[in-house]
């Protein structure tokens, strides 16, 4: 499920899985893979730049208009499967034991799917994302956030958000950019993901 986060540009917006068969995420608007994601978080780890050196690249994401993307609480329950996350819902419904409701660490797997439905409802875009050293923030597309806050966002995908990953399993990919961070000698990262 997606969560709540403080963002210093726009307040509070939600990041996170929305559907634990899927391995995409939100950032408000924007919709991803995990494993894009976890793959340019750890190319922005491994650089090495001075300390006043700001970073800019580009990230590819749907951006998806807020009535095409659905309902998710009324997804989850089976009563609004409008949009991209009603129509995600209806190929993968929530679980009817509630013990059962963890984030599968093979949600890669149904990356075809997924993509096939996003794109009913939004072309691939680039989005900027610049991390200042200076200041500590780093921002995805429009919202910028502080070195702590960044820092929960990969947290969140570390533990596999809110469930947390099934049987305790991470993806290679979210292994991978694990060890990247914690190795990295750039400013914003170098730090223990685990708490």
């Amino acid at each position: 499920m997606p969560l709540a986060f403080q963002s210093l540009s726009h307040g509070e917006i939600s990041f996170g899985f929305f559907n634990i068969e899927s391995d995409m995420l939100l950032l408000n608007q924007h919709f991803f893979f995990a494993s894009d994601f976890c793959g340019n978080i750890s190319k922005l780890a491994s650089s090495s730049p001075s300390p006043n050196e700001r970073i800019e690249t580009e990230w590819d994401v749907y951006n998806l208009r807020v009535t095409d993307m659905g309902n998710l609480m009324g997804a989850i329950h089976g009563i609004d499967l409008r949009g991209f996350i009603g129509e995600t819902y209806r190929l993968f419904p929530f679980p009817k034991e509630t013990a059962a409701f963890k984030q599968n660490p093979e949600g890669y797997k149904t990356r075809e799917i997924i993509a096939n439905i996003v794109c009913k409802y939004a072309g691939l875009s680039k989005i900027p994302v610049i991390l200042e050293m200076s200041g500590n923030k780093a921002a995805i597309g429009e919202y910028t956030f502080n070195r702590h806050w960044f820092h929960e966002l990969l947290r969140y995908v570390w533990m596999g958000g809110y469930p947390r990953w099934k049987d305790g399993i991470r993806p290679q990919y979210v292994l991978n950019m694990k060890e990247t961070i914690e190795k990295s000698g750039h400013p914003l990262f170098g730090f223990k993901l685990e708490q």
